[in-house]
């Protein structure tokens, strides 16, 4: 150390280290930094005991979710960190420094441990904070904002209403347990409620933040401590049910109201057929919303599946009445069989309150063509009654010259005449058969056609309860 004089004041300017010793009129914040930074060593652990383990408190608050790719499975968040630690030779007596407590020093000067999130898988746009605190008794707390982009499993079984946990494990890369172990800063119970700071403005909502530590251990070797924060965060579904649900449901009630068009006119096949084609436009446009994972599907593309199929069984449920119900003249009778499980069992079980309505009209259909033809059999020529003698033997011989005369001629058109009438009855009777099979396959298909509504819509109403209760109990849980 070098000692000159002036003006009868001894200074120190230098030492035989070559470093400078800071002069007494400097402010007490440069001469600690000199003080604790001359002969400081940041490249081990700061420890005069290399037994003695250094304790590392660490303290997680989250600021903000910015993303979850679920088709890559990465989570990205802000989080505020915090550590704590001793280091033994960051310590100083306060009243040699105008009584200083606490001092700024830059980071890159001293030893910061090694700790590391497990889960990283890329670097996040994190600002950088060049300075830490350090206390007069070696206490030292780094303070720094960090986005995490880090590997999470997430679970899109109940898109939109799931609910993700992920974890963010801290722990030493290098150093074991005897050299650096790690704690938690706060209370568990602090650290888990703790929404001080969330902005809680995004698609995810954070529910709560848990705590767990645990050593570990690679094949028999040394052990490392870790502390893992596990963040569980749901989805609000608001938006999702708006944009994809309530469609849906539209379009599905509009099919079911779809099957009060009568069968028998061909406007519900085509109104089907617009609405599955509109579904079908509906899952293009939404494909792009819902996630997409190579581990499994969302119940949400399930219900859209399913929702699909029955549109498709609804339209063959159509295309079948309306089959039996048009053009039914080439049809033979209906079975008894189907006559009486349909007409007589399923109109009772259905309460179709016409049912009577319709055997009555077809029992009069009938009688009426019955009658008819018993009018048509029994009609015969009414033979002509003449007043007195004279004219009865005037017409007898009239009669019977005519009747001479044109027997061979009259004889063959009668004959003509009489087979045309015969083809043209025949026809109508036919015809009338025709008509009265085909009244049987129309209320046949009327019968059947509410039978197969009402199971149609139990088993939407079914499928629609069940989907409700899975995702009401999800969401609770």
């Amino acid at each position: 150390m070098l000692l000159f004089k002036l003006d009868g004041k001894p200074q120190m300017v230098g030492t035989q280290h070559g470093a400078r010793v800071p002069e007494p009129s400097e402010p007490a914040l440069r001469r600690l930094s000199h003080h604790l930074l001359a002969r400081y060593q940041k490249g081990t652990r700061p420890v005069r005991d290399w037994r003695t383990t250094t304790n590392v408190a660490i303290d997680l608050m989250v600021y903000a979710i910015l993303s979850v790719d679920e088709k890559n499975q990465v989570l990205t968040t802000y989080i505020w960190y915090r550590q704590h630690w001793t280091d033994e030779f960051l310590q100083w007596d306060p009243a040699r420094f105008d009584n200083l407590t606490q001092i700024s020093l830059p980071v890159e000067s001293i030893w910061v441990p090694d700790i590391l999130i497990n889960e990283f898988v890329d670097v996040g746009k994190s600002p950088h904070v060049p300075y830490v605190y350090v206390s007069h008794h070696g206490e030292v707390q780094n303070l720094k904002p960090i986005q995490v982009m880090t590997a999470c499993s997430l679970d899109i079984y109940n898109f939109p209403f799931d609910v993700q946990n992920c974890s963010l494990t801290f722990t030493s890369w290098l150093h074991h347990i005897r050299d650096i172990n790690l704690s938690l800063w706060r209370q568990p119970e602090l650290v888990k409620f703790d929404r001080s700071v969330f902005m809680n403005q995004g698609e995810w909502e954070l529910l709560y933040v848990l705590t767990h530590f645990q050593e570990f251990s690679v094949k028999s070797s040394d052990s490392y401590a870790e502390m893992k924060f596990y963040v569980v965060i749901r989805r609000r579904p608001l938006f999702y049910t708006v944009s994809l649900l309530l469609p849906s449901i539209f379009l599905m009630l509009m099919d079911i109201v779809g099957f009060y068009l009568p069968p028998h006119s061909g406007e519900r096949v085509s109104f089907k057929i617009t609405l599955l084609l509109g579904y079908s436009v509906f899952l293009i446009i939404v494909s792009d919303t819902l996630p997409a994972t190579a581990v499994g599907t969302p119940l949400i593309g399930i219900y859209f599946v399913v929702c699909m199929a029955l549109l498709v069984i609804s339209l063959t449920e159509t295309i079948l009445i309306v089959r039996l119900v048009h053009k039914q003249d080439l049809q033979p009778h209906v079975p008894e069989w189907v006559k009486h499980l349909l007409l007589e069992k399923a109109t009772v079980l259905l309460c179709i309150r016409d049912r009577k309505k319709f055997s009555q009209s077809r029992m009069q259909d009938l009688d009426t063509s019955r009658q008819v033809e018993n009018n048509d059999s029994t009609a015969k020529p009414t033979p002509y009654v003449c007043e007195g003698p004279r004219e009865c033997g005037a017409v007898g011989s009239t009669r019977s010259a005519l009747a001479f005369a044109g027997q061979t001629e009259g004889s063959a058109a009668l004959q003509e005449i009489l087979r045309e009438t015969t083809a043209i009855r025949q026809l109508l009777e036919k015809r009338e058969e025709f008509r009265d099979a085909a009244r049987e396959w129309l209320q046949v298909g009327y019968v059947l056609d509410v039978l197969l509504f009402r199971v149609y819509l139990a088993a939407v109403l079914a499928y629609s309860i069940t989907l409700g209760t899975l995702w009401s109990v999800w969401r609770d849980a």
